[in-house]
C-alpha cells in the first residue's frame, strides 16, 4: 500500500476567518484529522469526509505527544492523508517540529501549513500593534511556561526584561511569577500591560493595567485561560487602535435556524460584524413523496405564462429537477418568471435565469398584486408542500389558471433537539427567516428564554412567532437576510442588551 502524507497545518488564533486558503484546501482533502482543543469547531466542517479525532481523547485527559505521533504515522502507513491541526502556528510552541522529526524518522512524508499565530493577531484584534515606528521596534515571544525539567537559566530575564514588545503565550498560570521575574531585572512596575483572553474571538476579553498590576486585575476579572499577555508601551495605543470590540454586534450571541446551505452569508454577515454564531439548522429539506405533479408541469413548461418561485428552496428543487429531467435553462421558453425577493432572484441566476418580476414588498400578497398587473394567464408556483395558500387563492380570484406544484418538503430534524437546548442559555438573539423556522424551533425546543431575543426576517415570520407564543423584538423592514441583518445592528446599536465584556484600566 502506498504511503498517505502528513499534513501539519495552522489553524490560525481562534478566528476561523483567519485560516489560510492552503490549510481549507488541505482540510477538505483529509481522510483524517487530528486538532487541538483550541481549534474553532466550524474550521472542522471544513473537512466533511474526515474522519475527526480530538487530540486529547488519544490518552487520558489530555494527548500525550508519543501517542499522537503514532497515530499520526499509523494513519499514513494506511495510505491515508492525515492533517494534524494545530491552534496558531504549527512551530511556534506548538510542538509541530517534534511531530516533523517523529514523522521524518519514519520516513513518512509531510508538509507544513504555516498559520497565522495569535503572538501576532490576538494583540492586533485588541487594538495593539506589537511595534510602532513610536513605539517599538521589536517583539520578543516567549512562553510563559518551560518544558518540565528545565531550570530558570533557560530564561535571560536580564535581557528580555529590557526587549521593546514582549508577547507572552500560555503563562495564565504562571502570571505573577513572570511579572516579578521582569520587574526583577530591570522592567519598570508602570509598564502598561494587557492580558487577552480568546483573542480573535466575539468572547474576546481584555485586562489592561501597568505591570505591577496585571496579576491583581487578571484576578478581579476572572480572566482564566487562554490567554496572552503584552508588555510594552504599545499597550498605551488601545484605546486608538481598538477596532475589534467596536463592531455593532461584539460579543452578540446569534442562534441561526435557518437550513445550512442556506445559512452561509448570513452567519457570514453575522460574524463580520463581530457576533458569535452557533448554526443550529431547525429545518431539513427533503424531496417530494411524488414528483409526478412536478415532472408533468416541467414537460409541459413552456405552457405557462408565468413561473412563480416564493423561495430561493423553491427555485434550486424545481431547476435541478428540470436539469435531472435532462433539460436546461432553455425548457423555460419564453416563459416569464417572478420571484418574492432579492434571495430568490440570485437563486435563479445561479441557473442562469432572470426575474422578470421582482415586488416592491417581499412576500405572497405583494406577488399577488404584482402578477395581477400583468394579467398573468397560466401560472405554475413550484414550493413546499406545506405554504400559505395566499398567492394562489389571489392569483385564482383574479381570474388567472394556477397549478401548485410540490417540488421539496420540510422537517423537522429530531437530532437538533439536544443541540438547541444545550445553546439557548448561552444564546442572545434567536433568528427565524420563515414561518416554519419558527414552528420547528418551537417544536424541538419549546419556547424561547425571557432574556433572549427573537428576530425575525418580516411580518409573516412574525406573526406566526407571536402565534406560537414567542415575544417578537426584531423585524426586518426588507424581508431578506441583509435587511435582517441590518435590523439587528440598528436594534443593538439602540440598545445596552448585547453582552459586551470590555474591561478597561
Amino acid at each position: 500500500m502506498p504511503l498517505g502524507q502528513v499534513y501539519l497545518v495552522g489553524g490560525g488564533p481562534g478566528d476561523p476567518g483567519l485560516l489560510t486558503l492552503k490549510g481549507k484546501r488541505i482540510l477538505e482533502q483529509a481522510d483524517v484529522v487530528v486538532y487541538d482543543y483550541l481549534v474553532d469547531e466550524q474550521l472542522l466542517a471544513f473537512a466533511p469526509k474526515a474522519e475527526l479525532i480530538p487530540a486529547r481523547d488519544l490518552h487520558g485527559n489530555r494527548a500525550e505527544q508519543e501517542r499522537i505521533n503514532e497515530l499520526l504515522i499509523a494513519r499514513a502507513r494506511q495510505g491515508q492523508t492525515v492533517v494534524r491541526l494545530k491552534g496558531g502556528d504549527p512551530y511556534l510552541f506548538g510542538r509541530g517540529g517534534e511531530e516533523g522529526q517523529a514523522l521524518r524518522a519514519a520516513a513518512i512524508p509531510f508538509q507544513v501549513v504555516p498559520g497565522v499565530t495569535s503572538a501576532l493577531a490576538v494583540p492586533a484584534y485588541a487594538g495593539i500593534p506589537v511595534t510602532h515606528r513610536d513605539y517599538s521596534s521589536s517583539v520578543t515571544i516567549l512562553p510563559g511556561r518551560l518544558k518540565p525539567g528545565k531550570g530558570e537559566e533557560t530564561i535571560d530575564w536580564h535581557a528580555f526584561a529590557r526587549a521593546d514588545t514582549l508577547v507572552f503565550l500560555m503563562t495564565m498560570a504562571n502570571l505573577e511569577e513572570v511579572v516579578r521575574r521582569l520587574i526583577e531585572h530591570g522592567r519598570t512596575a508602570d509598564t502598561p500591560a494587557a492580558a487577552i483572553r480568546w483573542g480573535t474571538r466575539p468572547d474576546q476579553r481584555v485586562v489592561t493595567a501597568c505591570l505591577a498590576d496585571l496579576p491583581r486585575r487578571v484576578r478581579e476579572a476572572g480572566l482564566e485561560a487562554p490567554a496572552v499577555v503584552v508588555v510594552g508601551d504599545v499597550v498605551r495605543l488601545r484605546d486608538a487602535l481598538d477596532w475589534y470590540e467596536r463592531l455593532p454586534l461584539f460579543g452578540l450571541r446569534v442562534l441561526v435556524t435557518r437550513p445550512r446551505e442556506q445559512s452561509g452569508a448570513f452567519a457570514a454577515g453575522l460574524r463580520e460584524a463581530g457576533a458569535m454564531v452557533h448554526e443550529v439548522p431547525v429545518i431539513e429539506l427533503l424531496p417530494p413523496e411524488d414528483w409526478a405533479p412536478a415532472d408533468a408541469a416541467i414537460e409541459r413548461l413552456r405552457d405557462y405564462d408565468w413561473v412563480a418561485f416564493t423561495s430561493a428552496n423553491g427555485v434550486r428543487a424545481f431547476c435541478d429537477r428540470v436539469l435531472e429531467k435532462g433539460h436546461d435553462a432553455r425548457a423555460f421558453g419564453n416563459v416569464r418568471l417572478c420571484a418574492i425577493g432579492p434571495e430568490t432572484a440570485r437563486a435563479l441566476e445561479a441557473y442562469g435565469l432572470r426575474a422578470d418580476l421582482l415586488p416592491d414588498e417581499y412576500m405572497a400578497e405583494a406577488v399577488a398584486q404584482a402578477l395581477a398587473r400583468h394579467e398573468p394567464g397560466r401560472v405554475l408556483i413550484p414550493r413546499a408542500r406545506i405554504a400559505r395558500d395566499v398567492l394562489p387563492a389571489e392569483l385564482r380570484a383574479r381570474g388567472a389558471e394556477v397549478d401548485v406544484v410540490e417540488v421539496y418538503r420540510t422537517d423537522a430534524p429530531m437530532h437538533g433537539a439536544e443541540r438547541l437546548r444545550e445553546l439557548l442559555p448561552q444564546t442572545d438573539v434567536v433568528t427565524f427567516t420563515s414561518s416554519s423556522t419558527v414552528t420547528n424551533f418551537v417544536r424541538l425546543a419549546g419556547r424561547v428564554p425571557d432574556d433572549v431575543k427573537v428576530a425575525c426576517i418580516g411580518p409573516i415570520t412574525a406573526q406566526t412567532a407571536r402565534e406560537q407564543g414567542l415575544r417578537v423584538d426584531v423585524v426586518a423592514e426588507e424581508y431578506t437576510t441583509e435587511g435582517l441583518l441590518r435590523a439587528l445592528i440598528a436594534y443593538c446599536s439602540a440598545s445596552t442588551s448585547t453582552s459586551r465584556k470590555r474591561i478597561r484600566s
